[in-house]
């Protein structure tokens, strides 16, 4: 057991971080509810709210989504290449897929992109030490805290979650790993209650049965990688969809006017010219009538019903809504999301006419953009991620080489197969090499591996056919054998 200062260190730096992800979690929690649908009417006036809000609570056109979900549906990682080696890393790889993250990287990269980042924790698996545990974590329940000055030495990293009727944490630091626990509800009655509560928020070690606590950190550094999305210098990472929860915020009115527009438009409209304002009687508890008050008018013009007093009243004008109107407006406020966040205006819009393919390249120029800037950002993390899985392993030379090296992605530009082929082929005819074209292609570095060992196995069983197509020949196995004859009789 550690002595009274470590743990008192420790607590310490548990309560800071703590504090630091609870300020976090407001905007962290938005955005993820905005990305699920779960947007409230806003900027209506309170004529609108009072009458309509109720109606329109659980609507939503939600765009939020389709923008977080763009990038991240181009984001897929092939491999990585250590430094100095000529191959992709395939023990990385195996490591990768027996954690399942070809598909958990996914919602790694979907909540770096929604709530501004994201954590991945690799730890030893007891019970195979070849495989450590690789998890991504959410920005909700993680947090790392670095050194003075640096964006990258990590000093500190506190995982926090909920378990039943208690707070769960573990603290990692470079040389050991602390578990604390806290019970989740205040009990606070009276003000003499207020020393129990204190009791209560504070955090204390875990009693473990079979480890101790704290334990060793093998790996020598903090497990835990961040995952920054649009990283500024000197203040916090910016989620895509902060920028785009106000317009939709304006969408989502936008249909509620048009909706009630056309609500409106759908029954017939009333008018009362020239009548006093009807008054409501008051009554006692015994049903007299004990005196009278005006109606509402605004619940009247709610109703479709137009009260006008006075004998010489006249309507002027009773012109119908132009809806179109709303609808021309949500369409600028929608390009107006696409220009904003890059994301192509077909994926928004729904609208495609004819276009060639060029014209459609060129429309998502942006998006292909943003998506290698995620590589960039993201892929250094993934390097670290590498490397600590390669400390799991105990191996400190090959995560040296992993951090040093570079992350294999699949292209992030959407071509057709035509142009795809076309342009590899002119590759080829400029001296590229046949593995840098598949790798081109979009084939994983197992998938290359295994294409090689089968156009080996092929030429072995076409040795003539396989050295006419060396010599830029079509030559299949027949033509081989009626070459090699003409020139043995030759």
């Amino acid at each position: 057991m550690a002595d009274e200062e470590d743990l008192s260190r420790a607590l310490n730096l548990v309560e800071i971080l703590e504090k630091e992800l609870v300020t976090r979690c407001t905007d962290i929690d938005l955005y993820k509810a905005y990305y699920r649908g779960e947007q409230k009417l806003r900027f209506a006036s309170d004529e609108f709210r009072k009458y309509h809000g109720q109606r329109y609570k659980d609507f939503s056109d939600n765009w939020v989504q389709v923008v977080a979900d763009s990038p991240v549906e181009r984001l897929t990682v092939n491999g990585i290449k250590p430094y100095g080696d000529d191959d992709s890393d395939a023990e990385s790889m195996r490591v990768w897929q027996a954690n399942g993250l070809d598909a958990d990287s996914q919602l790694g990269f979907l909540g770096a992109v929604t709530s501004a980042r994201s954590f991945a924790l690799v730890w030893g698996d007891p019970d195979d030490e070849e495989t450590p545990v690789v998890t991504f974590e959410d920005a909700s329940s993680c947090i790392v805290a670095y050194e003075p000055g640096s964006r990258r030495r990590r000093r500190a990293a506190l995982r926090r979650w909920q378990d039943g009727d208690k707070y769960m944490a573990v603290l990692y630091l470079p040389d050991s790993v602390w578990k604390f626990e806290r019970p989740v509800e205040r009990r606070t009655k009276t003000e003499d209650m207020a020393e129990v509560d204190l009791l209560l928020d504070a955090w204390r070690p875990r009693e473990m049965r079979d480890e101790p606590n704290p334990q060793p950190n093998p790996m020598g550094v903090v497990p835990v990688v961040e995952l920054l999305n649009r990283p500024l210098l000197v203040d916090d990472p910016i989620s895509d969809v902060s920028g785009v929860v106000a317009m939709q915020d304006a969408v989502n009115l936008l249909w509620a006017q048009l909706f009630t527009a056309s609500d409106y438009a759908a029954f017939p409209q009333r008018v009362v010219l020239g009548a006093e304002r009807p008054m409501i009687p008051i009554l006692d508890k015994q049903g007299n009538v004990v005196g009278e008050k005006p109606l509402d008018l605004e619940k009247l013009a709610a109703d479709r019903i137009a009260f006008i007093t006075g004998e010489n009243a006249k309507i002027a004008e009773w012109t119908a809504a132009n809806l179109e109107a709303y609808t021309n407006v949500i369409e600028v406020a929608v390009g107006h999301i696409a220009a904003q966040t890059r994301t192509p205006q077909h994926y928004l819009i729904g609208k495609m006419a004819n276009l060639s393919a060029d014209a459609l390249l060129a429309a998502e120029t942006g998006l292909v953009k943003r998506v290698e800037e995620k590589q960039l950002w993201y892929g250094q993390a993934l390097r670290e991620v590498f490397a600590l899985i390669a400390l799991a392993q105990g191996d400190e030379d090959k995560a040296k080489a992993l951090r040093s090296g570079y992350m294999l992605w699949a292209d992030a530009e959407s071509r057709s197969q035509a142009q795809l082929a076309d342009a590899l082929l002119k590759l080829k005819q400029i001296g590229f090499p046949f593995q840098f074209l598949a790798q081109r292609y979009g084939l994983t570095p197992a998938e290359i591996v295994d294409l090689m060992a089968m156009i080996k196995r092929e030429n072995e069983l076409d040795p003539l056919g396989a050295a006419a197509r060396l010599m830029g020949q079509d030559a299949g196995p027949a033509d081989g054998a009626r070459q090699a004859d003409g020139q043995a009789a030759a």
